[in-house]
Order: structure tokens, then C-alpha cells, then sequence
């Protein structure tokens, strides 16, 4: 695991372990991620050998488990938070809910009615 340690850090939120390991995941995710597709499409290609397609198949199954896409997590920016996160701003419930009161977030206001 030494191997996939993020030697500089170009992080602008919150840090604790858990963002560092996210942060250090989507890395090594980009880094594999053509070499797992050519893998998968090697494996459910029905013309190729069988033996071909269980060589692939074996491969993909040792690769290392930061490369695989559902390893990664949406984190809040503001404090590294896993659940409750928010995709078009990236934030969780809470951040969320103080920056558009603050008025941080453009577009965004407390609904009134």
C-alpha cells in the first residue's frame, strides 16, 4: 500500500486520514482506469479463447482494490464529511446549508413563501 502513499498533497479543504486515502483513491483510479476497461472488454468479448478471456479475468481480479471506480466517495470540500453530500456542490447538508445563508453561493437563497 506504500506504493499508492501520495507523496504531495494539493488539497484545499479539511484534512484528515480519510480524505488523504479518498484523495490518494481517485488518483490511482485515473492512473488504471484505461488498463481496466481493455481488461473488462477482453472478459466479456465472447469471440476471444476462453483461455484468453480467464487470463483477463485473473488479472483484473489481482489488480489492486483503490483501482477499482467504487472504491471512490463524494466528500465535502469544506470538511472531508462522507454522507449527506450534496453532487452539484460538492458540499455536505450542513456547509451547504451556512454558506447559502451567508450568501457564498451564488444563485442560492433560503426559500420563502
Amino acid at each position: 500500500m506504500s506504493m499508492f502513499r501520495s507523496k504531495k498533497l494539493d488539497l484545499g479543504c479539511f484534512v484528515n486520514i480519510k480524505v488523504i486515502r479518498d484523495h490518494t483513491k481517485r488518483k490511482v483510479f485515473a492512473e488504471h482506469e484505461t488498463e481496466r476497461q481493455a481488461l473488462r472488454y477482453i472478459i466479456r468479448n465472447t469471440t476471444l479463447p476462453p483461455r484468453m478471456r480467464a487470463q483477463a479475468q485473473l488479472q483484473l481480479s489481482q489488480m489492486h482494490s483503490y483501482t477499482r471506480p467504487t472504491q471512490i466517495r463524494n466528500r465535502c470540500i469544506e470538511g472531508g464529511r462522507a454522507r449527506g453530500v450534496l453532487r452539484d456542490f460538492k458540499m455536505a447538508r450542513f456547509c451547504f446549508r451556512m454558506n447559502a445563508l451567508r450568501g457564498d453561493i451564488p444563485g442560492v437563497q433560503k426559500a420563502s413563501w
